[in-house]
């Protein structure tokens, strides 16, 4: 009979939490090397030194990751010699640096901590990679073990740039709308469907606070708000990740929202838009291909209020490039794992761009006229 195993993240949030990583790392190691975003490690470096002060624990360097979540820059890193010293690898930064680091603990069979310094997205706590070519375009997925814990420190989180929460709640705002539609015709067993019924919980939180929690981080104030959109998008959406993710099984945690980000990547205006920008966009898709009408119309309105993107126009897309958006869209793990008995093809996926674009215009002519 087969096994598995499935690890749920360990976190810890809040002002000053940085001062529990001796704690959580006693019975893994006493050097570690941080891996990251040149802005990120510049923000939480103190911090980090800090919460290590007069512990075990001691920080070997602050390591650049190479600015995307490459096979190339993740090998290259492990041809340092302070990384291979190194007992345990910290990754500090937005969702690239934290799956490279994922990639480089991974591979090297180290003990991984993330200090995630936006809340742009779950890659903090999720056992996936998403992998690029060096040229910016989507590659593939690598699936290395979770984090052994998360540190979500909040005065940085509030110190972020608000465009990344913006786009974060765009792309948090696909996890329950994907995992539901990417599951519906298969049978479910305990962890998938634990999954699935987590990520019902993850729409809600976003159109309660979000316009709030953008309004505090703008002010740079740690609120109740802010820190539930931040668990939001950081646990809540990485807690169903992480239940509903086991290819070649089964792969629930994305589906035609994020096939029209990849899709995106092929396109020069996609380029200057955000991963969260433009799944937002994919979500109304997705709906408008599942016929649920009035949910559309809900998350339409509020990425209006958000100023999130309704259409294509607002992401610089033309119509003329979903076919090679579809093209690109047939090579992921979402397209593989789509429900095949919806009538999920080339043909209607572009379809559902067009119908989406029409109805975003269309909104929006509405709402200026």
């Amino acid at each position: 009979m087969s096994y598995y195993s499935v690890n749920l993240p360990r976190y810890t949030i809040g002002e000053g939490c940085y001062r529990e990583i001796p704690e959580k790392a006693r019975f893994l190691g006493k050097t570690a090397v941080v891996i990251g975003g040149k802005t990120a490690m510049s923000k939480a470096k103190e911090k980090l030194l800090e919460g290590v002060k007069d512990s075990d624990v001691q920080i070997l360097d602050f390591i650049w990751y190479g600015g995307d979540s490459t096979y190339e820059n993740g090998n290259a890193l492990m041809e340092q010699d302070v990384v291979k010293q190194a007992d345990m690898i910290f990754a500090v930064g937005g969702g690239r640096a934290c799956d490279t680091g994922k990639y480089l603990a991974n591979e090297l069979d180290k003990p991984l901590f993330c200090f995630p310094t936006v809340a742009s997205n779950c890659a903090a706590v999720t056992a996936i990679s998403v992998i690029y070519h060096p040229d910016g375009s989507f590659r593939e997925y690598y699936y290395p073990k979770a984090a052994d814990h998360t540190f979500i420190e909040s005065s940085i989180i509030a110190d972020s740039p608000g465009q990344l929460l913006w786009a974060g709640i765009g792309d948090a705002l696909s996890k329950e709308c994907e995992a539901v539609f990417a599951s519906r015709e298969d049978e479910l067993s305990h962890t998938p469907m634990m999954g699935v019924q987590l990520s019902r919980i993850c729409t809600a939180p976003l159109i309660d606070y979000g316009k709030k929690a953008l309004e505090d981080l703008r002010e740079k104030r740690v609120s109740y708000e802010l820190e539930q959109v931040t668990l939001d998008i950081i646990i809540s959406t990485g807690l169903v990740s992480n239940m509903v993710s086991s290819a070649p099984d089964y792969y629930y945690n994305s589906s035609l929202a994020h096939c029209v980000y990849y899709g995106s990547t092929v396109t020069e205006g996609g380029h200057r838009h955000l991963h969260g920008e433009v799944v937002a966009l994919g979500v109304l898709c997705l709906l408008t291909f599942a016929k649920e009408f009035e949910e559309r119309d809900k998350i339409a309105k509020f990425n209006l209020s958000m100023g999130l993107p309704v259409c294509f126009d607002d992401i610089e897309v033309c119509e003329n490039e979903f076919d090679a958006m579809a093209d690109k869209a047939l090579t992921t793990t979402e397209w593989e794992f789509r429900p095949k008995k919806s009538g999920v093809t080339k043909a209607s996926f572009i379809q559902c761009m067009k119908e989406t674009n029409i109805y975003g215009r269309a909104l929006k002519e509405c709402l200026t006229s």
